[in-house]
């Protein structure tokens, strides 16, 4: 059996595999809905993040790469569509506790080289005021594999709505893997979920950042949920991060 967790388990491997989570089951975005989607950009796309501040992207630690760019007010990345403003990046912060092995802290910190304009399709998402509770709807976004089986990767952004998964749902399905920094997001029945092409992209809940994509098992699967960084947890970490660079 191949699973993207295996690579948790072998040392001699690295998390490559799930260096991209995708939207199985879900459907396109309406156009510019969610303003505060950004692809992270190196030649092509290969992971999402959210704009937090005019200058400042949150993602996921697996994410980094040594040079970035950030594409912002896109939909379809295929083309240009006269929205789009792309700034490079000119730092990567990961969490200082991060670990590549379990994914723990899977949370970076992407500082652009200039503000970018907002305006109705380059736009922030506030940081959660509080932590999320089971079954709270939420939506997650990103251009990521959409097939099961196969590879599939859309054009334009995609949407899916899904709820919180209790922690004791979530821990039962993941047994040890999972930490208090993550939570469980989507269906336990499976048939949708994030993917390959995903990671670092926003889980979002009465319009606050809860979640950052971060592994799973294969997508979509019945019983195992997509797991993401636990986003509250991370609020001092982020403003003070921000604050000294």
């Amino acid at each position: 059996i191949c699973i993207v967790l295996f690579l948790l388990l072998c040392p001699c491997l690295n998390f490559a595999a799930a260096e991209d989570d995708k939207i199985v089951g879900g459907y396109e975005c309406p156009r510019h809905s969610v303003p505060y989607q950004v692809s992270l950009n190196a030649g092509y796309h290969f992971c999402g993040g959210s704009l937090i501040s005019s200058q400042w992207v949150v993602s996921a630690a697996h994410c980094y790469k040594s040079r970035i760019q950030v594409r912002l007010g896109e939909h379809n990345i295929a083309v240009n569509e006269g929205t789009e403003q792309w700034i490079d990046a000119t730092k990567m912060i990961k969490h200082p506790q991060y670990n590549s092995y379990n994914l723990d802290n899977d949370i970076m910190l992407i500082k652009l080289s200039r503000p970018a304009a907002l305006n109705s399709n380059v736009n922030t998402v506030s940081l959660p005021s509080r932590c999320t509770q089971a079954d709270e709807n939420c939506l997650v976004s990103g251009w990521g594999n959409t097939a099961t089986n196969g590879n599939n990767f859309p054009d334009r952004l995609q949407c899916l709505r899904q709820p919180i998964i209790d922690d004791r749902i979530c821990r039962n399905a993941y047994s040890n893997l999972f930490t208090e920094n993550m939570l469980c997001s989507g269906f336990m029945h499976g048939g949708a979920s994030s993917c390959q092409g995903d990671s670092g992209g926003p889980l979002v809940c009465n319009g606050q950042l809860q979640g950052v994509v971060s592994w799973g098992y294969d997508c979509a699967m019945k019983g195992h949920p997509s797991v993401y960084a636990r986003v509250c947890r991370y609020n001092s970490w982020i403003s003070t991060t921000m604050r000294n660079n």
